[in-house]
């Protein structure tokens, strides 16, 4: 099992898609897992999850959030860097 890898990116980094449905959008990172080696991108790769009601009272909702993708599937942009 690998341990913690080593990214060329951190929390803050503005980056910019390289691969996947997203490519050449860019966005800045929110949230980093170095266990699995995935970043979260703020307003990039946003799945929704479909929410039952558990109770009578409540009410079903649709929740919006944004997905990890894997840090090689990202560039840093050295122009916006913060």
């Amino acid at each position: 099992m690998p341990k913690s890898q080593k990214l060329h990116v951190k929390v803050g980094d503005v980056v910019t898609v390289i691969s996947g449905f997203h490519k050449n959008e860019t966005g800045e990172i929110t949230k980093i897992d170095r266990k699995t080696g995935k970043v979260v991108v703020k307003g990039i790769n946003f799945k929704f999850k479909h929410i039952k009601p558990n109770t009578e009272n409540e009410i079903g909702e649709i929740k919006q959030f944004e997905a990890p993708i894997h840090h090689s599937n990202v560039k840093l942009n050295l122009t916006e860097r913060s």
